[in-house]
């Protein structure tokens, strides 16, 4: 019903993804480029014809829209007092780390991950403390005898907690997000979960919110979502921050207060009202098609270049390639992919754990353009060579 096909000129459009070099494919930054779902379209052009862009509340239909679409897709019982508007997942958790923990304190982070979590730390005055994920067999695991030795260091306060995990499209379990409360519970660290990806999930597989396990995990955490990047909306800056426990609230909406980053602007209020409340059927579409997308990468890659692997996931539209066959550092092989065929990809380096020989790639994008990148790059690393 909804066309994937065909997806508008993004370059000369001030596009941070398509800010290339003519001849360049990106495929890189987390950002669709299918058009929007028709009703999000629709609730824009008609707060553009209203003709007056003045100062916004947070009206009740957006937290509606919020409980309803987390308690009936995700099983998530959301009461209005725990959500909080927000501009971004990012300026929230720059925000929350922060405010819930001192200067000079370590935050933990389960690596690989995404690069704006070690900005949001560092930037904040406080360290990044890494526990590596384990990798075995193109799948990753938690290695929780690490992890506890990780929390059980005093100055670690916060574990930033990623699911599905960014960038390796991991769906933690139950019994996986249970037993990381029940540590975070025992050494007194907060939990700050990033679940933005949480509705990118393959057709029939679901995720599990970190706060609807247990009351340990609902009482320790910070969660933030947004309908973002499951809708294609991200540059309309919006996002929730769901807190249940009211110490921590007072905590954290003081603090997006005060780095002014609870307000909104009346486009991203319609925007995701509409996309929560009129958008499931064209998103249902959506995730079939990436899907699609990423089993088309996988089929390809194992047949073309078969020394090169692709993580098994079930969320996201990034695709986490192991390229240790060829290269132990991805910088240098990504600039080289990107000079000799213009497909650009992002270095799995910057994400830190084990990176250094992955790359990320972006597969929310029309079939062609998929496979145009797909021969770019075989293409790319046939010329590169291994270098192991």
């Amino acid at each position: 019903m909804f066309d994937f096909d065909n997806a508008p000129e993004r370059k000369g459009t001030d596009s941070l993804k398509w800010d290339v070099g003519e001849g360049e494919l990106p495929m890189w930054v987390a950002d669709m480029d299918f058009m929007t779902a028709p009703a999000i379209r629709e609730a824009l052009i008609k707060r553009a014809q209203h003709g007056v862009f003045g100062y916004a509340i947070v009206p009740d239909r957006w937290y509606d829209a919020f409980i309803s679409w987390w308690g009936r897709r995700h099983g998530l019982t959301i009461e209005k007092e725990w959500l909080q508007f927000c501009t971004g997942v990012v300026p929230a958790i720059s925000s929350i780390v922060k405010r819930v923990t001192n200067h000079g304190d370590r935050v933990a982070v389960l690596t690989p991950a995404y690069n704006n979590f070690y900005n949001s730390i560092e930037n904040g005055g406080r360290f990044v403390k890494e526990c590596t994920l384990v990798y075995n067999d193109s799948t990753y695991k938690i290695d929780f005898k690490a992890l506890e030795k990780t929390l059980s260091d005093s100055l670690t306060t916060m574990l930033v907690f990623c699911n599905p995990h960014n960038p390796t499209g991991n769906i933690w379990t139950r019994e996986e997000i249970k037993k990381v409360g029940a540590l975070c519970k025992k050494h007194g660290v907060v939990v700050l979960s990033d679940e933005i990806h949480c509705d990118l999930t393959a057709p029939g597989v679901g995720y599990v919110p970190f706060a609807s396990v247990n009351e340990v995990n609902k009482d320790i955490s910070i969660t933030c979502i947004a309908a973002s990047k499951a809708f294609s909306i991200p540059g309309l800056q919006a996002a929730a921050v769901v807190i249940p426990n009211k110490s921590l609230r007072e905590k954290v909406v003081r603090g997006l207060n005060s780095d002014d980053v609870a307000e909104p602007n009346c486009f991203a209020i319609d925007a995701t009202v509409a996309a929560l409340t009129k958008g499931e059927e064209w998103h249902n579409e959506l995730r079939a098609y990436l899907f699609e997308n990423r089993r088309i990468i996988t089929e390809y890659l194992k047949e073309h270049l078969p020394e090169i692997k692709v993580v098994e996931a079930e969320a996201t539209y990034v695709i986490w390639i192991d390229c240790g066959a060829y290269t132990a550092d991805s910088d240098e092989l990504t600039a080289f992919i990107r000079e000799k065929t213009g497909l650009v990809v992002s270095s799995g380096k910057q994400y830190r754990g084990d990176g250094a020989h992955f790359i990320r790639l972006n597969a929310a994008c029309p079939r062609a353009r998929v496979m145009d990148g797909l021969n770019r790059f075989v293409k790319g690393i046939k010329l590169y060579g291994k270098r192991v």
